[in-house]
Formats: structure tokens, C-alpha cells, sequence
């Protein structure tokens, strides 16, 4: 008996030892065969992981994220050990031990398949054959895919350190949520970095990587905290914890909850703009390569001009009255929270107007359930302002109960006020834009495409192309004083009729907005005024062709300026930006800036691949006064690049915006003073100053149609209002040496805004608070009194040169070079009124 199990185990062992050689032998062989197809691990030495493409403002706050997928790489030495311990004991505790491959793991795996049928499992993978798969292979359950995945992660073992592989794993692996990472899960499960987390949060977030998209902190709770506690007792287990560390750790509750990357500055227009750059600049990798655009948008100054132009449409929105609830819904006697939740599940916040279900009214109140399971009281004060809209240009009378304006069903938007208190409100259907320049180099400051990007992504500031109306004035009056005009000069204010076949009766009648006229005045009080037929016989006077030509200088393309006199009423098709750009040459000194509003583009690591180095103005650099130039038209290539190609035909896209001067590294950062780039200089700093006197007085003059932005007490700021036919525009724009402005209000559908609704009151309001925050800190800014203007007393009358004693004296200035035409022009006068008077006794 002994003899024969001697035998039988000698034929065991026989059997064991040929099997263990046949099957090293069957590795052998597939290895030989695989060897060649294998992939080289050499590239995961310096592999980079996907990161979104970050937006930065100028002072480094977040505007945007872009890309698919949320990561945050951390190096090894960033990762707390209590991470590694609660992933290593959820996913592979033996990791710095075995040799890349668990075989024990690989045996009980077999084993199971063996007993199971030939079911295949996906059990017995180490960290770093789940390296080797999420890098280098498909997640089919393949048993050559898991012969080539053991392979890849004994050479990984070979050419990797233990920590390197870590690094990997704990950075490339899917947590759910599109968090990719144990660093973005962190940030988006708990808002919280990795050295912030607790031992619980540790064990759920280690307790992710089974199955992130089934069971992570947000999804199904109930299984996530079995799995963590799990985690937990292999934690303790294995002495990474103690146990006073596990109870507390078991017996906490799961607190996730989403936490988005904040978002710092409300931008997104300008993010967008910023995106569709970076791609055209970097390709595809631009939204995964970690890159970071730096813009030079202000974060102050970004948030004063949302909050102006927010303010002022629902201002312009609250005077033309209540248009009812944005929805109504039926509610049962019996609903319940949960019910009125529910209706409020598909509306979410606009420009921190909150929507609210009216659950019940009276005459002296309504309740109202938010989103925040909250119920608020609206009373009738919250609502005065709620007259039943009838036209554009009507309202109804003053509601005299709540019950009148609000019923039980409607949804409404209620926002709180400075006080805190709960005010009705409604999402204006009038749209606005607003953007600043800084009119040395043209860097965007603040740019605001709309009321809100969520609800419309067309961005007015750069894409719509509307008729300017009389801000288009300026312009004109500085083509005019290029051809001898002054600001004294006397033109007609009177009816003018002039030969159109286009309109019915044959005759084109241009009048004012007030259907009033003034007669003879002096361009200084028309351009004041906004006297409509005084432009239209100044253009008539210069010349239409030679008006566009000249134009031009401002940035605008031929094609967008109107080859008739109707260009003095402001009928060219131009943009919120290229206004800005255009005024942008009167705040600097007669320079043609290019807007950008990307300063430079960081790699992952930090390096420049690209610098912004804008043509400026630089008005007072050594390189300009050396360059000692006449003021010329602007090269054709700036005329065409980028915004200055604002016309009639489809708008630019965002990412041919500004690029006139800059350039991809290696570069010299921003010129220095000694060499910086010059923009163009396109007009006499003479006419420059003369016009601007001009706009200055549209603010400073009682008679001014901007005189409303006195309020601001700052005597060197310049602008000019503009509204055009039925009210279908409103525009102010306007500077000082600092900063220009453009803002633009209307209808997408170019329906009117209203009787009355000039620009004085639909977007003066706007410019108003956005420079009056933006400006708050700086000193007065305004060009010095250029050699060659000298001022000299005229009649206010004539506008000739008159003498001290005269009643009606008053000063104005001049280019040196008119003066004695003028004086000439005075004499003249005076010896025909001598000779007429002379007659006068004769007869």
C-alpha cells in the first residue's frame, strides 16, 4: 500500500512539475510571439495626462474650464499617505511587494473560471496591470487581452519605479462625474484638496475605482458606504488607521455633494472668445494639454460692467411693464412640496433672477416657493413697478391688489434687493453689450456679449452689426476739420429735401429726433444738440466719398460706410467693439490700436509658447517722438484684420479677433519702451483734440445729450449718445485717456425699444455705473493742449473772431492756421455790413 501512494505521488509530482514546465513553456512561446506587438512603456516616463484648458483673467482669477473631462495631476510626494493607504487597501495592498503581477491572484482568478463554466472575470488585477490596461489596451474581457495586459505590466515593473506607477494610477483613473483623478475628485465630491480630506472621505473616494460611474459618493449612497467601510476595516487591518480613527471613520456620514470648479469672474463671452482663439492657435490639444490662457480682462472691472448692464436692462425692461408669468401650471389642491419642486426641477437661475411657483395670492400678498424649498411673501410693494405691458411705447395703470398681477401656478423670477428684501422681476427681452478698451495698446478690459450666455451665446459686443445712429457723428465732424470746418463754423439747422428714387415720393426728408430745428449754428452747439440735418449738410459739403475714405482711419472697412449722406445719420453696420476701437483714436492721441484680449498662453508646466505684443499708441515713447511721422491712413492690413471687419457681410469669429501685433514666442514680450510697436498714427492730434472738446461739452453741457454722465464729476470724460430710426438702437460710447467704452442696447429682431428710448436713457445709464466704478480709483486722464491750437474769442453768433467788448463773446479754440482765415473772413463781414450800412444812408 505504501509502495503504490509512493508511486502515485511520485506521478503527481511528475505530472505537477511537466505541467508547471508546460505551461512556463506555453508562456514562453506567447510571450516570444507577443513580445514584438508590445507597446514601449518607455513613453508613461513622461507622459501627459489630459487637462482642461483653463481662462484666467488679467489678475489670475478663474473665468473658464474647458474639456471633457475634470483632472487635477498631482506628483507622488503631493498625495497624503492616508490616500495612498485607503486606495492601496481598496485595489492592491501587496503592491510594493509583488513583481507587477499578484499570482496567487492570478490562480484564485483561474480557479474561478474553472469552477464557474469558463465564465470570464476580471478578477486578480494590480494596480499596475490596471495601469497597463486604462493606457494601453481595451476593457474587453479577453484572455489574450489579459495575457498582453500581465506582459505590459512586468515590463512596466522592469523600466518604471514603484512610485512612478502609483503616480499614474492615482492621476489617470475615472472617479465618476467626469473626474478623472483622485485630485479632481477631491475638488469635485468634497471641495477640497487632497491634504483637506478625512479618513472617510479618503476610504470613499479610494472606494470609487471599482465602479465609478455606478458606485462614487454622489451615486447610490447606500452601496458607497458599504464599500467604504469595507475599505475601512482593510485600512485598519493593515494598521493604516486605529482604531478610534475606523469607528469615528464608519459612523460618518457621506457629506458629498457637487462642488464645480468656482467659477471667479463672470465672463463667459469673453471665454468663449477665448476658446475658439486657443484652439485656433493650438489645435485640438488646446482643450487638453493643461494649457492656460492668460486674457486682459480685469475681474473689477468685468464685474461692474455685468452688474451695469444687468441693472439697466431690467431698469429699461421694469419701464415698459409686466408681460405675466413666464409659465403657468395647474396645481391640486393636495400638492405638496415635492409637487412644487418638481415644476421648478427645469428652470434654474438667470443673472441671480430666482424662479419661483405662486402657490397662493391675495389682494395683499403672495406666497411663493423656491428652488431652496423656501416660501417667500411678495406684497404689493415688491411689484409697483408691474403696470400690464400693452406696446413698446404703453403700459397699463398701476396694479391695485397683488392678486391682479400674480396667481396661483405662475411661475415667476423674484431677485433680492440691496436690503436683502424679495422683489418681483422678469428675464429682460431687450438685449445689451458693453466693451472696454484700453485705448493705449487696445486691450479688452470688460466685454459683455448679453444678458445672460446661458439663455443666448450670441455675442453682441463683437458679432451684431447695427446702425450707430448719431454716435457715428464724431467721425464726420473730424473729417470735417481735416477739410477747414472749425468748431465755430455756422451750418444750417433746417429741413432739408434731396432726390431719392428709393423712397415714395421721390425725396429723401432726413429731420431730428425732436422734429424741432434751431437754424443757423455752430458745429460745437450741433454736435452738442445731435442736430441731425447739420451733419447731413456737413457731409454734403466734404464730400460723401471722401468722408468714407477718411473713415477709414477709424478701423471701419469701406464696405460697412453707406456711399451716401445717409452715413452722417450713423446707417454703417458696425459692432459694440469696432465703436469702441474707432473712439479708441480720440482717447489716445489719433492712434489706430488693434483689440486683443489674450496677453499670453502657458503650457502645463508654466512656460510661454505664446506673448501678445500689441502695436500701442505710445504716444510719448522715445521710438514715436523719434519716428516724427504726418498722421497717415492706417495700413490695408489693419483695416481688415480681426475686428476692424465689422460690416454688412457675416461677422468674424471670435478667434480672428485682435492680432495685430502679436506673436508666438520667441518674442520680446511686450516691446519695451525703448522698441515697443507702434500702431498707426491716422489723425492730426490737433483734429483729435478739437473733436473731443466737442464730445466733452455732450457731458459737460446742460444742452448735451450725455449730460446726465456729470453726475460722475470727472471733467475729462467724452462721449456721444446715439439712437436711431423707430428706436431700434441705443448707444452711448465714450472715454477718457484711460478707458473706452461702447454700449449698445436693442432687440436681437431689431423690433424698437420704445418711444423715448434714445440712447441718453436707454444706455447712458449703462455707461454711467460701469465707468463710474471703473474709473473710481484713477486720476482725471485727458490729452494735453497739442501745440497748434490756440483759442480765441468769437461771436457766438457768427462764429467769427470778435473783440473783448463784444456782448456775445466767447472763446473757442482752433488749429493756428485758420485763425487768420477767420480773422480775414471777420474783416470781410464787417466791411460788407459797413457797405451795406453805407447804402442804406445813400437811400
Amino acid at each position: 500500500m505504501t509502495r503504490i501512494l509512493k508511486a502515485l505521488l511520485r506521478w503527481f509530482l511528475i505530472l505537477g512539475f511537466s505541467g508547471l514546465l508546460l505551461i512556463a513553456a506555453a508562456a514562453g512561446v506567447a510571450y516570444w510571439l507577443v513580445a514584438p506587438r508590445l507597446p514601449s512603456v518607455a513613453v508613461l516616463k513622461d507622459y501627459h495626462m489630459q487637462v482642461p484648458l483653463r481662462i484666467l483673467s488679467a489678475d489670475g482669477k478663474l473665468i473658464a474650464t474647458f474639456g471633457e473631462t475634470r483632472r487635477i495631476p498631482v506628483s507622488i510626494d503631493q498625495v497624503p499617505d492616508m490616500m495612498k493607504h485607503a486606495v492601496l487597501s481598496a485595489e492592491d495592498a501587496d503592491f510594493y511587494s509583488h513583481p507587477g503581477v499578484d499570482w496567487r491572484g492570478v490562480m484564485r482568478a483561474g480557479f474561478h473560471v474553472l469552477a464557474s463554466g469558463g465564465n470570464k472575470t476580471q478578477g486578480g488585477s494590480t494596480i499596475t496591470q490596471q495601469v497597463a490596461r486604462n493606457f494601453f489596451l481595451s476593457p474587453e474581457k479577453l484572455y489574450s487581452r489579459k495575457l498582453i495586459e500581465m506582459f505590459i505590466a512586468l515590463r512596466m515593473e522592469g523600466e518604471l519605479t514603484k512610485d512612478q506607477i502609483l503616480e499614474l494610477y492615482l492621476n489617470k483613473m475615472f472617479l465618476g462625474h467626469r473626474s478623472y483623478g483622485i485630485a479632481a475628485a477631491a475638488e469635485y465630491y468634497y471641495g477640497k484638496r487632497l491634504d483637506q480630506l478625512t479618513v472617510a472621505q479618503c476610504a470613499a473616494i479610494a472606494s470609487t475605482f471599482q465602479l465609478p460611474s455606478a458606485v462614487n459618493p454622489l451615486t447610490n449612497t447606500q452601496r458607497l458606504i458599504a464599500r467604504r467601510n469595507w475599505v475601512l476595516g482593510q485600512m485598519l487591518e493593515h494598521k493604516y488607521i486605529s482604531q478610534p480613527q475606523y469607528q469615528e471613520a464608519i459612523n460618518a456620514p457621506d457629506d458629498a455633494a457637487p462642488h464645480e470648479q468656482p467659477i471667479q469672474v463672470d465672463a463667459p463671452y469673453l471665454a468663449e472668445m477665448a476658446r475658439l482663439q486657443a484652439l485656433d492657435r493650438l489645435g485640438n490639444d488646446a482643450l487638453t494639454e493643461g494649457y492656460v490662457v492668460k486674457t486682459t480682462i480685469l475681474s473689477s472691472r468685468q464685474l461692474a460692467a455685468v452688474a451695469a448692464v444687468r441693472d439697466g436692462l431690467s431698469i429699461y425692461d421694469h419701464r415698459h411693464g409686466w408681460r405675466g408669468p413666464e409659465a403657468h401650471q395647474e396645481l391640486s389642491p393636495n400638492a405638496t412640496d415635492a409637487d412644487y419642486s418638481n415644476v421648478l426641477s427645469s428652470y434654474m437661475d438667470l443673472a441671480g433672477m430666482t424662479p419661483g411657483l405662486v402657490i397662493a395670492s391675495s389682494a395683499t400678498e403672495a406666497s411663493v416657493y423656491l428652488p431652496t424649498k423656501q416660501t417667500i411673501k411678495l406684497n404689493l410693494s415688491a411689484m409697483d413697478w408691474a403696470h400690464p405691458y400693452i406696446t413698446d411705447s404703453r403700459v397699463g395703470a398701476a396694479p391695485n391688489a397683488v392678486n391682479e398681477v400674480l396667481k396661483p401656478g405662475d411661475i415667476i423670477r423674484v431677485i433680492q434687493d440691496d436690503k436683502g428684501n424679495w422683489q418681483l422681476t422678469q428675464i429682460p427681452k431687450a438685449q445689451a453689450a458693453l466693451v472696454s478698451l484700453n485705448p493705449e495698446d487696445g486691450s479688452i478690459q470688460s466685454l459683455v456679449g448679453g444678458f445672460n450666455f446661458q439663455r443666448s451665446k450670441f455675442n453682441r459686443a463683437v458679432m451684431a452689426a447695427r446702425q450707430p445712429g448719431s454716435s457715428f457723428k464724431p467721425f464726420i465732424y473730424s473729417a470735417a476739420f481735416d477739410r477747414g470746418f472749425t468748431a465755430a463754423s455756422i451750418v444750417n439747422d433746417a429741413p432739408l429735401a434731396l432726390p431719392d428714387p428709393s423712397q415714395p415720393n421721390g425725396l429723401w426728408t432726413p429731420s431730428n429726433d425732436d422734429d424741432k430745428f434751431a437754424g443757423p449754428m455752430r458745429l460745437r452747439e450741433a454736435l452738442i444738440e445731435s442736430k441731425n440735418l447739420v451733419s447731413v449738410r456737413l457731409l454734403d459739403a466734404i464730400g460723401v466719398r471722401y468722408a468714407r475714405d477718411y473713415v477709414t482711419r477709424f478701423g471701419f472697412p469701406l464696405d460697412a460706410l453707406p456711399n451716401n449722406l445717409s452715413m452722417a445719420l450713423g446707417t454703417a453696420s458696425v459692432s459694440p467693439l469696432s465703436m469702441a476701437r474707432g473712439y479708441s483714436v480720440f482717447a489716445n492721441g489719433g492712434y489706430l490700436v488693434t483689440p486683443y484680449f489674450i496677453s499670453e498662453i502657458d503650457d502645463r508646466d508654466g512656460k510661454p509658447v505664446y506673448v501678445a505684443n500689441p502695436a500701442r499708441a505710445c504716444a510719448n515713447c522715445q521710438a514715436r517722438l523719434l519716428q516724427n511721422s504726418p498722421p497717415a491712413p492706417p495700413p490695408a492690413s489693419m483695416l481688415t484684420n480681426g475686428v476692424a471687419a465689422s460690416s454688412t457681410a457675416p461677422a468674424p469669429a471670435a478667434s480672428s479677433i485682435a492680432a495685430a501685433g502679436e506673436t508666438a514666442l520667441p518674442a520680446d514680450a511686450h516691446g519695451g519702451e525703448a522698441n515697443p510697436v507702434l500702431a498707426p498714427h491716422v489723425i492730426d492730434i490737433r483734429n483729435d483734440y478739437l473733436v473731443t472738446s466737442l464730445m466733452k461739452d455732450v457731458i459737460q453741457s446742460p444742452m448735451g445729450t450725455g449730460y446726465a454722465a456729470k453726475v460722475l464729476n470727472r471733467p475729462d470724460l467724452a462721449g456721444k449718445t446715439g439712437s436711431t430710426n423707430d428706436h431700434r438702437d441705443a448707444w452711448f460710447v465714450g472715454f477718457n485717456g484711460d478707458l473706452t467704452t461702447a454700449v449698445w442696447v436693442g432687440f436681437d429682431d431689431f423690433s424698437s425699444l420704445g418711444k423715448g428710448e434714445f440712447g441718453a436713457k436707454a444706455a447712458l445709464p449703462i455707461w454711467i455705473d460701469y465707468m463710474g466704478d471703473a474709473l473710481k480709483e484713477l486720476p482725471q486722464a485727458s490729452l494735453p493742449m497739442p501745440p497748434g491750437i490756440t483759442t480765441v474769442l468769437i461771436n457766438r453768433e457768427s462764429g467769427l473772431p470778435t473783440e473783448q467788448g463784444d456782448p456775445d463773446a466767447m472763446p473757442e479754440i482752433f488749429k493756428v492756421e485758420d485763425v487768420d482765415r477767420l480773422h480775414n473772413q471777420a474783416l470781410q463781414q464787417q466791411q460788407q455790413s459797413q457797405d451795406q450800412q453805407q447804402a442804406n444812408d445813400i437811400f
